[in-house]
C-alpha cells in the first residue's frame, strides 16, 4: 500500500508550496496528461494517465511508496477524491485543494452563485441535468464528451435560457462564450468546459440574505401544499378549459370555480403518488389554472403544462411567476401535442381519458396519475393503465368543506383517483 496519497487540485496558477512539496518527494504520480506534463513532477517517478479513476486507486493501492494525484479544480467538488477514499482501496488521503471549476467559472462571468445548483452531465445523467436548467434560474454544469454545451441546447428546445461556455479554465487556451442557448448546437466546444446556464428571472433572495445554498424556499411566498384553488387562480379560472377535465361542479371561496379535479385534497394526494423531485419533468396534461403544476414545480422538478385552452396556459404561467417558479406552458390538445415533448418521468392526466392515459403509458413514465367522476370512467382508465403494464391502485376519494363557524357543509367534491407504477421503478 502506498505509503502517503495526496490529491492535489491545479487551477492553472502556480502550485502552492504544498503541492510542489508532495510532488518531489512522489514515486508515483497520476493524473491526465497535461497534469503528467508539469516540470514540477519528478522525472523518476512512475506516472499512470488517469482515464479510470477506480484503475487508477487500485494501482495506488499496489504501490509501495509515496503516490501523488493531480486533478482539475477542486478535488474534493464532484472529483477524485470520492472514488480515491473508498474503504475497499484503504488509502489514507491528503487534499491539496485549487479553485473549483465552477468557482472559476461564476468568477469569469462576475457572478455570485450561492444561488446556483451544480449538476454533473454524462451522457447517463444528461436528461435529468436538462431538468434542472429547466426548473432552476442558475446552474452550472459540468460536462463531459457527449454531453456538453450543444447537446444541453438541443434538449431544452423550447426553453430561452442564456450560456456562458467556459473552455478550458486555467490554460492558455481558456476562453468565455456569452450567447443565448439555442446558438450554442451550432459550435464546437472544447473539452474540458463548464456551462452556466441562466435564465428565467425568479431567484429570488429572502430578506436579509442567503443563508443557504442552492434556491432559498423561504424566497417563495407561500408554506404548504395542497394550497386551495385562489392561491393560485384570485380572478377565478374563466371558462373550463376543454384539456383541463370535467365541467366545473362547485364554487371555490373568493369567486375561483374548481372541479372535481381540481380539488385540493385530490392535488395532494395525486403529488404524494407521484413523488416529483430534482432532475424530474413532470408533465401535467390539462393544467387549467396551473394549481398542480406549481405544485410540482415547488419540488425542484421541471414541469411542462400542456393545455388546449390559450387562457389555462396564461393563467399557469402567472401562477408560476406569483410563486417564484419556473415552467414551459404547451398550448395543444393531447394526444398529438405529447409526441414532440421530452420524455417524462411523472405524469398527471387531468383531462382526456382513455386515449391520453394509454399515450403516456406509450411513454413509460416511471408514474402516472389520473382521476375520473364516474366508476366506468374510473374502470376504463383503470384498464387502460393496466394495459400499459402499470401496476394500478384506484381510490375513491370524498372531501368535505365545512364551514367552522357552525360545521354546515360548504362544498362536497367525490372523485377516483387512478395511479399507475411501471414495475421496477423506484
Amino acid at each position: 500500500m502506498a505509503d502517503r496519497v495526496t490529491v492535489i487540485g491545479w487551477d492553472g496558477s502556480p502550485l502552492t508550496a504544498a503541492a510542489r512539496s508532495a510532488l518531489s518527494a512522489a514515486t508515483l504520480v497520476a493524473g491526465a496528461a497535461h497534469h503528467l506534463a508539469l516540470p514540477e513532477v519528478p522525472p523518476d517517478a512512475e506516472r499512470i494517465r488517469l482515464g479510470s479513476v477506480d484503475l487508477a486507486a487500485r494501482r495506488i493501492a499496489g504501490h509501495r511508496g509515496t503516490a501523488v494525484v493531480l486533478a482539475d479544480g477542486d478535488p474534493g467538488f464532484f472529483g477524485v477524491v470520492r472514488t480515491l477514499r473508498a474503504p475497499e482501496y484503504g488509502l489514507e488521503i491528503e487534499v491539496v485543494p485549487a479553485v473549483s471549476a465552477v468557482a472559476a467559472a461564476f468568477a469569469r462571468a462576475g457572478m455570485p452563485w450561492e444561488d446556483a445548483r451544480v449538476v454533473v452531465a454524462h451522457q447517463r445523467t444528461l436528461r435529468r441535468a436538462v431538468n434542472v436548467c429547466r426548473a432552476h434560474p442558475k446552474v452550472a454544469v459540468l460536462t463531459s464528451p457527449g454531453a456538453g454545451p450543444a447537446e444541453l441546447a438541443l434538449l431544452l428546445d423550447g426553453v430561452h435560457r442564456t450560456f456562458v461556455v467556459c473552455e478550458e479554465l486555467g490554460t492558455d487556451r481558456e476562453q468565455v462564450s456569452v450567447l443565448t442557448s439555442d446558438k450554442a448546437a451550432d459550435h464546437v466546444w472544447r473539452d474540458p468546459n463548464v456551462v452556466l446556464v441562466i435564465g428565467g428571472g425568479t431567484g429570488a433572495v429572502p430578506p436579509g440574505g442567503a443563508w443557504l445554498t442552492g434556491q432559498d424556499p423561504a424566497a417563495r411566498p407561500v408554506r404548504g401544499w395542497g394550497l386551495p384553488i385562489e392561491e393560485y387562480a384570485p380572478q377565478g379560472y374563466g371558462p373550463a378549459s376543454p384539456a383541463a377535465g370535467p365541467a366545473p361542479d362547485a364554487a371555490a371561496p373568493g369567486g375561483a370555480r374548481t372541479t372535481a379535479g381540481e380539488d385540493p385534497a385530490l392535488r395532494a394526494a395525486q403529488l404524494a403518488r407521484l413523488g416529483p423531485r430534482v432532475g424530474d419533468l413532470v408533465w401535467d396534461i390539462g393544467c387549467a389554472g396551473g394549481a398542480f403544476a406549481v405544485e410540482a414545480a415547488r419540488f425542484g422538478a421541471a414541469v411542462i403544462a400542456v393545455d388546449a385552452d390559450p387562457d389555462a396556459c396564461a393563467r399557469t404561467e402567472a401562477a408560476a411567476r406569483r410563486h417564484g417558479v419556473l415552467l414551459q406552458a404547451v398550448r395543444g390538445r393531447a394526444p398529438h401535442v405529447l409526441e414532440s415533448l421530452p420524455e417524462p418521468d411523472v405524469v398527471r392526466v387531468a383531462g382526456g381519458g382513455v386515449p391520453v392515459v394509454t399515450a403516456c403509458a406509450d411513454r413509460r413514465p416511471e408514474r402516472i396519475v389520473a382521476h375520473a367522476s364516474t366508476r366506468d370512467e374510473a374502470e376504463a382508465v383503470g384498464a387502460a393503465l393496466a394495459d400499459g403494464g402499470y401496476a394500478v391502485e384506484s381510490l375513491l376519494l370524498q372531501t368535505v368543506g365545512l364551514d367552522p363557524s357552525d360545521w354546515s357543509e360548504r362544498e362536497r367534491s367525490v372523485v377516483f383517483l387512478l395511479s399507475g407504477r411501471r414495475p421496477g421503478s423506484p
